[in-house]
Parts: structure tokens; sequence; C-alpha cells
């Protein structure tokens, strides 16, 4: 093929994506995809409802459908990501969600699965989250799980633990998560279904649930810590356990984000419907009743598989979809990226301060975008950058004024040390990945060199010079991030 042909053809291709891409825009001007995470999203909304005692049997078999098929053909376990290694936390809970919905532990996908479960330890080998499921159902002693007191609440933010100081979606997930530890609940089970057959030695008698999961020196010692809560945690008085149980009730209620839900991510939610459930909140109580919707609007059936989706990705979406078809040849005047625009300024949060203002400085105006339709108290500094970077592109003076105050609010955002994090200022307190908890490995936001990349080039988009001291920490930071075979 010639050059010419080879330029025609593709010029024919982009045009052939680009119409679809056009076609996919909804009728207000956003765009909207659908997402597929790991197996453990589907399971635990399966779990989530024998939790509640309100199995949901013709989406459950969708949900089974759809997880057997993601099961792998190489390992029989179920894995992170596509085509990835066998995750023992993830195939626990697919085959604990399977057994939910009626697969049978002969069947044959079953027993593969089972196999390479006990290969690689068993059900007590898997992490906190899963034994903390685990423990709801029974199924692990509630001394599987590393303390975590509902005072937690109620620390100061000097304290070496509180709950700022943790990630965005780790302070959501554990709000409502440190009253079912408080309370332990049991799940409703109405099958009474157990999974003793992924144990290798029973439960009950297992004695090696807590292990230093980094290794390092200061892994033992939060062990032995853990130790020490566990004789005191039940000596906390009723009235200081019910005040830090009060602030959790109100951390949730006050962040619970609609029918968006908290923190917008679907491991939260299932935690908020639990906890408050286990608070003895009725189906029809306004909090609960939101907070379920939130978790329906996740829900994707396709045919005869169903799947729950971390989270709705609409701003993500949008920005991405208005830079591509620029880039493609569309122009900035046209409705389409006229009617993008519009949409996602109105998005824009302007009148929140989240929890991202404790550690910005007070000077920090909000004006940033979240990932999600709404998440007003956790604007995401990434989304900003790149919704940033495509209303600079569309070229509109009708930008102007969100665009200013985006560049604001992320230059607010840069951490000490030149980067920046996806939700938070300065989220370094590396200490932390240490404790018993933490061994799902994403407790902290800290700055990584993808956000920060993004940070830097829509500043420099907008016209911030490279000797601005802002973009100038910025490059300092990818460069001693840079790693020996030149990448980041």
């Amino acid at each position: 093929m010639s050059p010419e042909a080879f330029d025609a053809r593709l010029d024919g291709e982009v045009e052939t994506a680009a119409d679809f891409l056009r076609a996919q825009q909804r009728e207000d001007g956003h765009w909207l995809y659908k997402l597929e995470a790991d197996a453990t999203i589907p399971a635990e909304y399966i779990l989530l409802n024998h939790f509640l005692g309100e199995p949901e049997p013709l989406l459950e078999a969708k949900m089974a459908k759809y997880l057997r098929r993601i099961q792998s053909d190489r390992h029989h376990g179920w894995p992170l990501f596509h085509d990835g290694d066998f995750d023992l936390s993830a195939s626990v809970k697919a085959y604990f969600a399977l057994k939910l919905a009626g697969d049978g532990p002969d069947a044959a996908h079953m027993v593969r699965a089972r196999e390479t479960i006990l290969a690689h330890g068993g059900a007590a080998r898997a992490n906190v989250f899963t034994r903390i499921t685990l423990a709801l159902f029974e199924q692990v002693p509630w001394r599987a799980i590393p303390v975590m007191p509902i005072g937690i609440m109620s620390l100061p933010s000097w304290s070496p633990f509180n709950i700022l100081k943790v990630s965005y979606w780790s302070r959501t997930v554990i709000a409502p998560l440190l009253i079912l530890m408080s309370e332990k609940p049991c799940a409703a089970n109405p099958d009474g279904i157990d999974i003793h057959e992924l144990f290798v030695t029973p439960p009950e008698e297992e004695r090696r649930y807590m292990v230093n999961h980094t290794g390092a020196k200061l892994g033992y010692a939060f062990l032995a810590l853990d130790m020490i809560l566990r004789r005191i945690e039940p000596l906390l008085p009723k009235r200081a356990r019910r005040h830090s149980l009060d602030k959790a009730v109100s951390f949730i209620t006050e962040r619970l984000n609609g029918e968006d839900g908290l923190g917008g991510i679907f491991p939260a939610m299932a935690n908020t419907v639990m906890a408050f459930r286990t608070l003895g909140y009725a189906n029809d109580h306004p909090h609960f009743e939101t907070a379920r919707k939130a978790i329906r609007k996740l829900l994707v059936e396709h045919n005869d598989e169903a799947w729950c989706q971390p989270c709705l990705s609409p701003v993500w979406d949008t920005a991405l979809a208005m830079q591509a078809l620029m880039e493609a040849g569309e122009p900035t005047s046209s409705p389409s990226i006229e009617k993008a625009a519009g949409w996602i300024r109105d998005l824009q949060i302007t009148n929140v301060r989240g929890d991202w203002a404790s550690k910005a400085p007070d000077d920090v105006d909000p004006g940033g975008w979240a990932f999600q339709y709404r998440n007003d108290f956790y604007p995401d500094v990434d989304d900003t950058a790149v919704v940033g970077m495509a209303l600079d592109r569309a070229d509109s003076s009708a930008n102007d004024d969100a665009l200013r105050r985006a560049a604001h609010w992320v230059i607010g955002m840069q951490s000490k040390n030149g980067g920046w994090g996806s939700f938070d200022v300065d989220n370094t307190h590396y200490y932390l990945n240490h404790i018993p908890f933490a061994d799902h490995g994403a407790l902290l936001d800290p700055p990584t060199a993808d956000v920060s990349a993004r940070c830097l080039s829509f500043l420099a988009q907008a016209g911030y010079d490279k000797d601005h001291p802002v973009l100038k920490a910025a490059v300092a930071y990818l460069r001693a991030e840079q790693e020996d075979d030149g990448s980041s």
C-alpha cells in the first residue's frame, strides 16, 4: 500500500470513528459508557442481597453467567484485570457469590475454582476486606479481622490515624465499615449458604489470619498494637462508642450524595446500605432508600448477562470524547462540542468545600469536577485537568470563568513535592500502609506521575509559563519520578 493510499484509508477510519462517537452523544451533550471492573463488584452485589435477605434470583442468575464467563481458562480463578494472574480475594468472593446464586459446589467450574483457591492457601489467606465479608456471613470468626475501633471517627487531626489521613475512597469505605466492625451483625443469608470447603484449616481452628503483609519492622509493630487494641476495644465506654458511632453516621449522611451515592463508588455505597440496615433502618427510611437507589443506578443488564459497575464516568467520558473529536478535526464551534462544553461547565463544583479543603490552602476556592455526575465532596484533580484541557481547546469565551476556577483549584491541590494526587493534597502518610487493615495496597492517595503530567499539561495549555513556580516544581517532580528505562 502506498503512503498516499495508507493516509487516505487512515483518514477514512478516523472519520468513521468520529461519526460513531457523534452518534453516541446524548441529547444534553454528554457521553457515558459502561464500566467493567473485576469479578469483585458483581460478586459483592450478590453478597449484599443475601446479607439483607433480599435475593434477586433472575438478576443474580444473569450475574452468575457473567461471573462464569470471566473465570480464567488459564488458572480457573478470577483476576483483577482481563487475562491477569489469579487473585485469591476476588476468587473467594466470586465463588461465594456463585454459590449464593445457585451454582453447586460439584459443578465443574466450581471444582476448578476451589482447587485453585485451596492451592493458594484457601479463604483464610484472602485480604482483610474479603475476610470482613466472610465474618459478616459467619464464615470466619471476628478475630480474623484487624481491630479498627469505631473510636477512629473521634480521633483528632493530629492523631497518627485520622479518617482524613487516608484516601477519599478509603475513608468513604471505612466510615460505614467501622459501624459494621463495631456492631458485628450477621448476614441474613436466607439459604444458609457456606463456603467451608474453601478453607485448608477449619476457620475456627485457623491461627494465622493476621500477618505482616509488608514484611517491614513497622508492620510487626502494628501487629503488636493490634493485639493490644483487641484487648482494649471491648472496654470502650458505651457513651464514647455511641458518640463515635454517631460521628460515623453524620460523616456518611453529610456525604450521602443523593442517588449518586456515598463517594460515587460501589464499595462505599454497599457498606452504607449494610451499616444502615445494621442500625435498624427500615427499607422505606429515606437514607436507606436513597443508598439502595444509588446502587441500582450502577447495574447493567445486557442480553442474558448482568454486572454492577464500580461507578459512573460521564465527566471523564465527555472530556475525552471532546478531545478525540477536536483532534479528529471537529470544529470547536460545532453543535457537538458546544453542547458538550455547556453540559460539562454546569457540573463544575463551585460551592462545596469538600474533604480536600482540610489540607489545601485556605484561599483555594472550589473549582474542580468529579468523575461521576455528582460527587461534590470529592472533585477529581485528574478529571479537572482533562476537562480543563478540553474546554481550553474548545476556545470559547463562555469557558473562561470555568477555566480560571479550575486552574486556581488545581494549583491549590499541588503537593509539597511538586506532584498531584487524585483527590487530596499531601496524602502521603506512608506509615499507614503497614497497618494490618491496609493489605489491599490502596489506602493512600499520594502524588503520581500520570496525574501530575496531566495537571502540568493543563496549566501549560492554559498559558502558565514554564518558569512559574508551580510548573517548575511539577517538572522537577516528574524528572525525579522517571524510571531507569525512561518511563514514569
